[in-house]
């Protein structure tokens, strides 16, 4: 116990650290946050735009289709706020900062998550959830507290999925170190995945990534659940309350890779 309180607090003052460090430019700070908000901003954009031109799209109208939207993008920017500099250990394999890390007396993960506190991204996080609350509250949502229990955990459930996928595909550069656009692939292509009802998507390429990869239990099966509506894709009413069922072995998977991919690290020899 007293080993992990002190990992805990060793974690916390590089935590606050990096807070005081950002804060110190003020001007700087505050444009990175309006720069982050706007990427956010113009994600949701797009939705209202291409509902100027139809009515519904995959069999959704525009407050069904922004609740799917508000989930996909409040849990990938909860992820990407606390995990998402993982993307950077490509930098730190190649540079040999990896070796440094792992010398020190604390865990390698925490340590790299706490190296860059992205303080800026918390804006997209409070716009992602204003526009979930909006939606949800403006969807034809017959309210029950089982209902109101799964518009909370789903965000929960989508951040701790997301959250692995960052992990597990960051750690493929132990083996490949210019796997960026793999990654990409899966964290930034899987956040726009889940924007849409995946009735809009076809053929093998929904198979993989909303069924294959689970990123079809992000928004969009609990979105029908909320909305007490049958799966036109067939799948049974359970679906829609599956995502803890699917996050949980993603966390797994991606630990299991993170810790393989620690064992297998190669130093530079800096």
């Amino acid at each position: 116990m007293g080993d992990l309180r002190a990992r805990l607090g060793g974690h916390l003052h590089l935590l606050r650290a990096q807070a005081r460090s950002q804060a110190s430019y003020r001007v700087s700070f505050a444009i990175d946050l309006i720069t982050n908000v706007s990427g956010t901003a113009l994600d949701v954009t797009t939705v209202f735009v291409l509902f100027t031109v139809t009515e519904s799209i995959g069999g959704f109208r525009l407050p069904e289709s922004l609740v799917m939207v508000g989930f996909g993008l409040l849990a990938f920017n909860l992820a990407d706020l606390t995990v998402g500099n993982i993307e950077r250990i490509r930098q730190y394999v190649r540079t040999g900062l990896m070796d440094a890390v792992l010398i020190r007396p604390l865990g390698p993960l925490g340590q790299l998550l706490a190296m860059d506190l992205p303080l800026r991204k918390a804006s997209r996080c409070v716009l992602a959830a204003s526009v979930l609350v909006v939606a949800l509250a403006r969807a034809d949502i017959d309210w029950t507290p089982a209902r109101l229990l799964l518009a909370v955990a789903t965000p929960i459930a989508g951040t701790v999925f997301f959250g692995s996928i960052f992990v597990g595909t960051a750690s493929v550069a132990f083996w490949w170190i210019e796997s960026g656009e793999f990654g990409s692939a899966f964290t930034y292509g899987g956040r726009d995945f889940t924007s849409y009802p995946i009735t809009v998507y076809g053929g093998w390429f929904r198979a993989v990534f909303a069924y294959g990869l689970g990123f079809g239990f992000v928004a969009y099966q609990p979105a029908l659940a909320l909305f007490g509506r049958a799966d036109p894709l067939g799948l049974p009413a359970w679906a829609g309350w599956a995502a803890p069922l699917v996050c949980v072995p993603a966390a797994l998977a991606a630990g299991l890779v993170w810790r393989t991919g620690i064992r297998h690290y190669r130093s530079t020899g800096s």
